[in-house]
């Protein structure tokens, strides 16, 4: 029995070390060296080529490397009948609540206005809201969404959550459908972006959405660079109707040279760092669902392909 690793070069390279130590029991092969497609039962990937996995026949579980399976959804195909794990680590959940927590308070603590003071040397207060005076919205109230507003509420923010369906989480406002959408928009005087790309969700950060939002509302984006309607987000904040941004994602990544994201001043751009993939707690996690699965146990965290996630 092997298993197919496929992942970027760095990624491999982290990789690699530990797979053998906690998994001597299985043979590895590390893509492009597939060896034997029949021999492969199982696959941990992340932004396989199209038609790799449907190549493996006897493929009984895919396992993507990170929170999001958008990537594997996309392979026209895919092979819709073999299991997909989503990976749920608590440390790739603590990473994006740090992200979160540290891009909403730039956005309340107007670090892009003193950032461009500092630039033109300028010495100028401005007048600051206490985060008890901030309501943030949250996209996407499952895992991440959950315990960022944990933490964000801890720090004093008023927090809501959004959901594809209805959920009453303890503390928190949450809200569901078209309905719920247009109340927490109405309120989130920030709003971060944490949901699964989905068709559902495909570019639902656009002008129409932005103009629902309080004015001079800042974005945060650490879900995909699909929600995000990119020719919209310069005019809004051009205009005011948002007063910043912050992007961990985009549609091509990297970020062309050249693109008007890296230069707008009132936008920041990380490279896709939120919540990286930690391989010494993903491996393990793994590895547990692995062997639960070839025991014939009950797995957590199977995807279903039909809502995306």
């Amino acid at each position: 029995m092997a298993i197919l690793f496929r992942s970027t070069p760095a990624a491999t390279a982290r990789w690699r070390p530990l797979l053998g130590e906690l998994m001597p029991e299985h043979e590895f092969r590390f893509w492009p060296e597939i060896g034997d497609p029949a021999a492969i039962e199982y696959a941990m990937v992340w932004q396989p080529p199209p038609g790799l996995l449907a190549s493996l026949p006897n493929l009984r579980l895919i396992c993507g490397l990170g929170a999001g399976i958008d990537h594997l959804l996309r392979d026209p195909e895919l092979p819709r009948h073999v299991p997909i794990l989503r990976l749920v680590d608590p440390y790739m959940t603590d990473a994006m609540s740090e992200y979160v927590a540290l891009q909403v308070l730039r956005l309340h603590r107007q670090d892009l206005d003193y950032l461009a003071q500092q630039r033109a040397q300028i010495w100028e207060e401005r007048e600051q809201k206490n985060g008890a005076e901030r309501p943030v919205g949250i996209l996407g109230f499952g895992t991440l969404g959950q315990d960022a507003g944990r933490k964000l509420h801890a720090l004093g923010f008023p927090v809501a959550g959004w959901s594809r369906t209805a959920k009453e989480i303890a503390g928190f406002a949450t809200y569901a459908g078209a309905d719920g959408l247009d109340a927490l928009l109405a309120k989130s005087e920030i709003l971060v972006c944490l949901l699964p790309l989905t068709a559902a969700t495909e570019s639902i950060l656009n002008a129409g959405l932005f103009a629902r939002l309080p004015r001079g509302a800042g974005l945060v984006n650490a879900g995909r660079g699909g929600h995000l309607v990119e020719a919209d987000l310069i005019p809004a904040l051009d205009a005011g109707r948002l007063s910043g941004a912050v992007l961990d994602v985009v549609r091509e990544e990297p970020l062309p040279a050249g693109h008007p994201f890296w230069s707008h001043p009132r936008i920041i751009v990380t490279p896709h760092i939120a919540a990286e993939t930690h391989p010494p707690t993903a491996a393990a996690i793994i590895r547990d669902a692995i062997r639960r699965f070839a025991a014939g146990q009950p797995v957590a965290n199977l995807v279903d392909p039909a809502q995306g996630y």
